[in-house]
């Protein structure tokens, strides 16, 4: 069976090996099986037909309990077709078992077991130094490839950036060697920096050889997950774990929203992150699929999408403010409404200006003369800092102009 990730990143392709369902529950969410089969749908639509090329889904982890491994395998039998599922398991013989039984049957199935490689993570995991952590690593991906009929391995190797990187790299090739499919390299930690990312980055590959495939994990807790996973891809990657919303562990990871839009939006900042020759889609992502997407994950996990959420956000195609307003392709990296979808909203607030209160009047339904304005902006910023709250509701504007608007005009002032 043709290992589409493999083929998609040795072609250049960019592929997203999405983490929500599963390092997403430990920012203490949890995804029903149900809710991830829907999203597993949806984020291969992004791509069409090849979203099994562009998407690895992290269905779950079986060995959790048997309720994981339920929605695991629903995921691979139910998804299938739209992305390339895979099962994560520890690098145990019982847990590869485990994890190859919950995705088995479906297309383009994967497992992705966890490794140690730092002397840390190693003492940590498995009681025992980095090197015999790897080796052991190693013959249980020898099992796994010897198990799988079809279903591709990866090797998830843990704490990468403080393991001795010329032994991750020497592993990272011997388990390629031995039939892993992708060689994930994580920031368990999330204390990378974008120079040391691609040091990391170009070390291991260097060392690990032309065939191997390595994979981004880089966590968030310093605020650099995208910063660190673009310099990954600078680099040469071009599998990169993310998960919506930013969801995962402690301060979490690179959203996969904010990664795909950068990547996508404008083939120039493209072309700077991969090289001026990339051709990064097999098929080109529709964009305006994010927005809902985020929305459906907000609403399931309860991770709120706030005013300054990039990309998805409540502000994003908002304008409140005058300039902004007369001129909004000056004021904004990106149109909205081409690339996402979302219609510009105005929203009133104390920084409105007269235009900006004519235009939401309009909008419902009042027409407002110049000196009807003057007295609605008034109002606006005195009810604004009279409550301490910026945005003057739709409904509160739409009750006061009613008044208004019946109201005699205000008497023209005296000529002197």
């Amino acid at each position: 069976m043709v290992d589409v990730v493999r083929e998609s990143a040795q072609a250049g392709r960019v592929v997203f090996f999405e983490e929500s369902a599963r390092d997403g529950a430990q920012a203490k969410t949890l995804m029903s099986a149900a809710f991830r089969v829907r999203l597993a749908r949806e984020q291969g639509a992004v791509f069409g037909a090849d979203g099994p090329r562009h998407v690895v889904f992290a269905a779950g982890f079986p060995s959790v309990c048997a309720q994981e491994f339920e929605a695991t395998r629903q995921v691979a039998l139910e998804a299938q077709g739209a992305v390339s599922p895979a099962a994560i398991c520890r690098g145990t013989v019982s847990d590869v078992r485990l994890a190859l039984s919950a995705v088995r049957g479906a297309a383009h199935a994967r497992v992705m077991v966890i490794v140690a490689a730092s002397e840390a993570t190693a003492r940590a995991l498995v009681h025992s130094d980095a090197r015999s952590a790897l080796a052991g690593g190693l013959e249980v991906v020898k099992e796994a490839v010897d198990r799988a009929d079809g279903i591709a391995v990866d090797v998830c190797l843990v704490d990468a950036p403080r393991a001795d990187l010329a032994l991750v790299a020497e592993y990272a090739g011997a388990m390629t060697a031995q039939g892993a499919g992708t060689i994930v390299l994580a920031d368990t930690v999330g204390d990378l920096l974008p120079g040391p990312t691609r040091t990391l980055f170009a070390q291991v590959a260097a060392g690990a050889g032309p065939e191997a495939v390595l994979v981004s994990h880089l966590h968030n807790d310093l605020g650099l997950g995208l910063a660190n996973t673009l310099a990954a891809l600078e680099s040469g990657v071009r599998v990169a774990a993310g998960s919506w919303l930013g969801m995962a562990e402690r301060s979490g990871m690179v959203a996969t929203e904010q990664l795909l839009f950068l990547l996508a939006h404008d083939p120039a900042k493209a072309a700077q992150v991969l090289g001026p020759d990339c051709e990064p889609w097999w098929t080109a992502p529709d964009l305006t699929r994010l927005p809902g997407i985020a929305r459906m994950v907000s609403a399931e996990t309860g991770v709120p999408l706030t005013v300054t959420t990039p990309i998805v956000g409540t502000g994003v195609a908002t304008i409140s403010t005058g300039t902004p307003f007369t001129h909004p392709q000056t004021f904004q990296p990106y149109d909205p409404q081409y690339h996402l979808g979302l219609t510009p909203t105005v929203v009133l607030t104390h920084l409105a200006s007269g235009r900006v209160v004519r235009a939401v009047a309009a909008r419902l339904g009042h027409d407002l003369d110049p000196d009807r304005t003057r007295t609605a902006l008034a109002w606006v910023k005195d009810r604004a800092y009279r409550l301490g709250q910026a945005v003057v509701a739709d409904a509160d504007f739409a009750a006061y102009l009613d008044g208004l608007t019946t109201a005699p005009a205000p008497a023209a002032a005296p000529v002197s």
